[in-house]
């Protein structure tokens, strides 16, 4: 049951109310196709925020998820109970650790999602302090869309600075800039036109595609989903109308056919004693039964046959889509084997020249043995060569650092055991990067990107 918005103790502003037609029985055979139908076309959109300590992120995210009515009563109940002031703190929606609530502050990352009549959103509300940079990169990796938000009264501070370079970094394709706290500058329109401009002069020195800038109050609500009569002179749309209408199908790579076996299925049973499945997600690309494709690392050629998706067969798959692939002959493939086409195949390659973030309190230092996973593949590894330390708040590179630690973000050449089949990683978000794992205590230790040296 969802939160009753006509709760005026809340002091927030309900969200408009949006009357459906009159629904289709829902045993009906057209209501089980229409939903079907719903549930196939709408679009999954990774949104990732950013900003300084106290820029509102958290409580932008709770927004979002009440006024789309994502809430449930028993959770409203209990953050209205937790609140301090007047007023419903919706941080604490996201903030669940007790360490958050004490401070005031995002430690580690928090996935929500919600959708909409249009889309589906899983939101990471990563933390502000520099000393958690590493969780930063750890929900910016994945997403489709970054908000940086910068509080109108401050203007952009280094940690603004520092976030969009991560997010240009992370080759995030879409980066909103949600100029916060317009209700405590008396919705300037100054304020926001100076802000606007400095990001748009700072972003144009880094490779950000895509740059939308939305004057909010997460607090009140204004211009997060609806468009405020507060700024008459912002001609743009709500940030939730962004998010929904903004385009990711081309974002995604439709021509490099990159298949990481994850599984091998072998049921072995009288209903299924011959078959043999190779399960995995599609990296990038498309397949189709009848392709002719090549595994690595045997190199050897062979066609689909078919694939099965969690509902039986379907007749092409496409990032980032679940399914298991199954082949015309019986060769040997297993677990860390890619599948791709044979005239279009990534680069093998012991060598790795990378972005690495350093997530470990020991730090990192040149000789160090290391694994390396990569998709599905893991291998040995050793660090080659610590060529530079990056300054992500001056972009400056220090080619005399002899070692990388906790949250620094720098160059390294690694040299592994076995073979990686690996692309750009402006070509391909999924072969282009790896985690390290400390090979005594199984933990992730670092992030990697595989970018050309310049």
């Amino acid at each position: 049951m969802a939160v009753d918005h006509s709760a005026a103790r809340s002091g927030i502003q309900p969200a408009p109310e949006i009357h459906p037609e009159p629904p289709i029985p829902v045993h009906s055979p057209l209501a089980e196709k229409a939903h079907d139908i719903v549930l196939a076309r709408k679009d999954i959109i990774r949104i990732a925020t950013a900003g300084s300590v106290d820029d509102g992120k958290s409580t932008l995210i709770g927004r979002l998820l009440y006024d789309s009515k994502a809430v449930f009563v028993d959770q409203y109940e209990a953050v209205e109970r937790a609140s301090k002031g007047d007023y419903v703190d919706l941080a604490l929606l996201t903030d669940g650790l007790r360490a958050e609530r004490e401070q005031g502050i995002t430690i580690d990352v928090a996935y929500r999602y919600f959708s909409t009549p249009r889309r589906t959103f899983i939101l990471a509300d990563t933390p502000g302090h520099v000393q958690y940079t590493r969780n930063m990169v750890t929900g910016a990796s994945t997403a489709d869309l970054a908000i940086v938000l910068v509080d109108a009264r401050k203007g952009m501070l280094e940690q603004s600075r520092r976030h969009a370079f991560l997010a240009s970094l992370l080759r995030v394709p879409h980066l909103v800039v949600a100029v916060n706290k317009m209700d405590l500058v008396d919705w300037s329109e100054e304020v926001y036109e100076g802000i606007r401009d400095e990001f748009t002069a700072f972003a144009a020195k880094l490779n950000v595609p895509d740059l939308t800038v939305v004057p909010i109050s997460a607090l009140n609500g204004d211009n997060v989903v609806t468009r405020s009569a507060n700024s008459p002179w912002y001609d743009g749309p709500s940030l939730l109308h962004h998010l929904e209408h903004v385009h990711v199908a081309s974002d995604r790579n439709l021509v490099d056919a990159r298949f990481p076996v994850q599984y091998v299925i072998r049921p072995q049973s009288d209903a299924f004693h011959d078959y043999r499945g190779y399960a995995g997600t599609v990296a990038s690309g498309v397949l189709r039964p009848g392709d002719e494709v090549r595994v690595l690392p045997s190199g050897l050629t062979t066609t689909i046959a078919g694939i099965d998706g969690p509902r039986g067969p379907v007749e092409e798959a496409f990032a980032p889509m679940a399914v298991t692939v199954r082949l015309a002959d019986d060769l040997d493939v297993s677990r860390g084997d890619l599948i791709c086409r044979p005239a279009n195949a990534p680069h093998a390659t012991q060598d790795l020249d990378a972005l690495v973030c350093w997530m470990a309190d020991e730090p990192l230092r040149p000789r160090q043995r290391i694994a390396v996973k990569h998709t599905t593949r893991t291998v040995r590894g050793m660090v080659k060569e610590l060529a530079y330390r990056l300054d992500v708040n001056t972009l400056h590179r220090d080619p005399a650092a002899t070692e990388l630690g906790l949250n620094d973000i720098g160059r390294v050449k690694l040299r592994t055991t076995q073979p990686l089949f690996v692309d750009d990683y402006a070509r391909n978000r999924v072969t282009g990067r790896f985690i390290l794992i400390d090979e005594a205590t199984n933990a992730t230790v670092g992030a990697g990107m595989l970018t050309p040296a310049g």
